[in-house]
């Protein structure tokens, strides 16, 4: 088996590095682009939010309105007996 001499193994090292470098460079260049498709996320979200609240709100109010409404007929169901 053949020993390397140290130039042979800095040229070595020095390729293995380039290689690991350039797969690092190719995640980071893509960093800008998904921290921008997260921002997007959080305001799609924040929206959501508030149509959830708006949805939340007249789903109680119409709960409450039938309610009252089922009140009503049962009132109108005693006090006129068909």
């Amino acid at each position: 088996m053949q020993s390397l001499n140290n130039e042979e193994r800095r040229e070595i090292l020095g390729d293995v590095l380039a290689d690991e470098l350039k797969v690092i460079r190719e995640y980071v260049q893509d960093v800008p682009e998904l921290k921008q498709g997260i921002n997007d996320l959080k305001q799609d979200v924040d929206g959501l939010k508030s149509d959830m609240k708006i949805v939340k709100a007249a789903v109680v109010g119409q709960s409450r309105q039938l309610k009252d409404h089922e009140q009503m007929v049962s009132r109108l169901e005693v006090a006129l007996p068909i």
